[in-house]
């Protein structure tokens, strides 16, 4: 199978979809592998590497489209990437369609299969291809609140980390999954004051075996989450839905009872955000002020660390991407959990949650 690799072009994404680690494995079972030219020249990667793995390298993302059969990315296509897309390809990148209608109606119409990392599911019920952009994302979130923090950025001048005689940050994270455990970890580790909030109670039980007295477990009722955002300095959204949109855990209004210049940070913006006040950002301008409280809702935060995360992510999934090279669309019949990444295809959306937030579309 010709499997082709194109350079990323969401404004500030340096990820690349395979480093040539895993370009070599692929080459050597006698597949294809065409990489547009500075691919991954962010994630450490140059064009060389690739070539030297057995890659053609592609000057013109046109020509490549044109080539490829199973085309591998990170981050959702673009519109200019979207109109390129064929019914005889076969993508495989991050969708979040839930909250991307227009992305949704482009791939509709051209009539491609579309599998999404995020809903692509293991044995045990996880999110395997989510998790490691989880972890980074959530140890992410406590470093770039912690830079919101600052004045300079409307923050209200507080350090994360306190000082003898100064209280740390208090830190109240909502939802205790991968995000919300990650950010956890950091946030206890510069001694911040945690709160991590969830609706289950094993999964609470399991947060207290991990992190002992270093964070407070609480279950995440209305109440509950908003007493814990009104004492908040810094929040992060760690609410996850498998492809569906993010539920608001934090309304507009609410924000006049937090601490002037506290900071919100949206790890969930890329299925919609969870407060009612997000909208993307990017790492060029990365907050905004809403009724004096900042909001850092960047949409690709792993972007920012392309060496660490187009590693980790080329990690997760090179055995899926061996699949659908190996057996094409017969892949999703012969593994379920493959399937269950299935969006798009023939022009019909598949995924339920995708479904239940935009409705039965499909091509016109």
């Amino acid at each position: 199978m010709l499997i082709a690799v194109p350079k990323e072009i969401k404004p500030q994404e340096a990820r690349v979809g395979l480093l040539p680690g895993g370009v070599a494995e692929l080459a050597a079972k006698g597949h294809q592998l065409l990489v547009e030219s500075g691919a991954g020249r962010h994630a450490g990667a140059p064009d060389e590497a690739y070539e030297a793995a057995g890659a053609r390298i592609c000057d013109s993302a046109a020509e490549l489209f044109e080539k490829a059969q199973l085309i591998i990315k990170v981050k959702e296509p673009q519109q200019q990437e979207w109109e390129r897309l064929r019914p005889d390809h076969i993508l495989f990148t991050y969708l979040h369609l839930a909250a991307d209608p227009a992305q949704a109606t482009g791939l509709l119409a051209s009539g491609c299969t579309a599998i999404a990392y995020e809903t692509v599911t293991d044995a045990s019920g996880g999110l395997p291809l989510l998790a490691p952009m989880s972890e980074i994302a959530g140890r992410l979130a406590v470093l770039d609140g912690a830079q919101a923090l600052k004045a300079e950025t409307g923050g209200c001048g507080l350090l994360a980390t306190g000082v003898p005689g100064v209280a740390a940050a208090n830190i109240v994270i909502l939802g205790g999954g991968m995000v919300g455990s990650n950010a956890a970890r950091v946030a206890a580790g510069i001694g911040g004051r945690v709160t991590i909030l969830d609706k289950s109670l094993p999964r609470l039980r399991q947060l207290i075996d991990i992190f002992g007295s270093a964070v407070t477990p609480v279950y995440a009722s209305q109440q509950a989450v908003a007493e814990a955002v009104q004492q908040a300095d810094m929040v992060i959204g760690a609410v996850l839905v498998p492809g569906a949109a993010a539920p608001h855990l934090v309304s507009r209004a609410e924000l006049a009872a937090m601490r002037p210049g506290a900071v919100l940070v949206d790890v969930a913006i890329d299925q919609g955000g969870c407060f009612e006040t997000s909208r993307p950002t990017t790492h060029a301008e990365p907050t905004y002020l809403v009724d004096g409280i900042v909001h850092y809702c960047v949409a690709n935060m792993p972007g920012a660390v392309p060496l660490t995360a187009s590693a980790a992510l080329t990690h997760a999934i090179l055995p899926f991407v061996h699949q659908l090279a190996d057996n094409g669309l017969a892949a999703l019949a012969a593994d379920p959990h493959l399937a269950a990444g299935l969006n798009v295809q023939a022009g019909k959306l598949t995924h339920p949650a995708v479904i239940a937030a935009l409705g039965q579309m499909q091509a016109a």
